[in-house]
């Protein structure tokens, strides 16, 4: 008698761990198509959706359901994708036959893309700080630098203009780049929008003028680096309400 009692409460703890993992497995994969269903309407406002998902789709267990997260994960990808290219475009240029011409327009290449990495490292950086008072400096910057990683990505086959073969194959390595950074970019906006901001409505210099902004920014800090871990935009705030400079609207 006592030896069924026990085969019975054996079978009962068996049952009780079957409909605890398969509750547990039905969650999960509720969860995993809640986060899934997140990244695909998030992708929908970029420019690239279809890239957008596949990109990150394998991660929705990380992102959940989080405008931070996916912003972090689409930089993150696009970083890893951007130092990738890079090497690729290094190793390219080291191929016998080259005209000067076009080793010229590699190490233009090279150093854009160098650049780019930077900025999108400067980013991911930024966006894994704490949250702060400073949120919207934060987000400009983060903003800026994308949109400047963009730019040098966009810009590197621009010196194989005469060479249209060449330009091809670099232009075949780069477009994904491109195309995750303005995708990134767009998950950042989003992300800054959620917080009642979006990029660059805030601050006091024109839209031609940031880049300028941004540089001068970086000369300050490189003077006062006192100042501290904040980014170019602002710094130059904080010089625009010491000296009370006018408004450029």
């Amino acid at each position: 008698m006592e030896g069924l009692y026990s085969f019975n409460s054996m079978v009962q703890k068996i049952l009780i761990m079957i409909l605890f993992f398969t509750s547990s497995i039905n969650l999960i994969s509720a969860l995993e198509k809640t986060s899934i269903e997140f990244i695909r309407t998030s992708c929908g406002l970029t420019t690239y959706p279809t890239l957008c998902f596949n990109s990150l789709s394998t991660r929705a267990g990380a992102i959940q359901t989080s405008p931070k997260l996916l912003a972090q994960t689409a930089l993150s990808v696009t970083l890893d994708t951007t130092t990738t290219t890079s090497s690729s475009i290094v190793k390219l240029s080291q191929v016998h036959g080259l005209s000067p011409l076009e080793i010229s327009a590699m190490k233009d290449c090279i150093e854009l893309l160098s650049d780019s990495v930077y900025e999108l490292k400067q980013s991911l950086e930024e966006m894994h700080r704490p949250g702060s008072k400073d949120f919207r400096f934060v987000m400009s910057d983060i903003q800026t630098w994308v949109s400047s990683a963009m730019t040098d990505e966009d810009t590197c086959s621009e010196g194989f203009a005469n060479d249209k073969k060449m330009k091809g194959v670099v232009r075949g390595k780069i477009v994904n780049v491109v195309h995750l950074t303005s995708n990134a970019l767009a998950l950042i906006n989003n992300y800054a929008s959620v917080h009642g901001f979006t990029a660059f409505t805030y601050f006091p210099f024109t839209k031609g003028c940031r880049k300028h902004a941004q540089d001068i920014g970086n000369v300050i800090l490189s003077f006062n680096p006192k100042m501290g871990n904040v980014g170019p935009f602002k710094v130059i705030y904080e010089v625009y309400l010491e000296w009370k400079w006018p408004h450029v609207p």
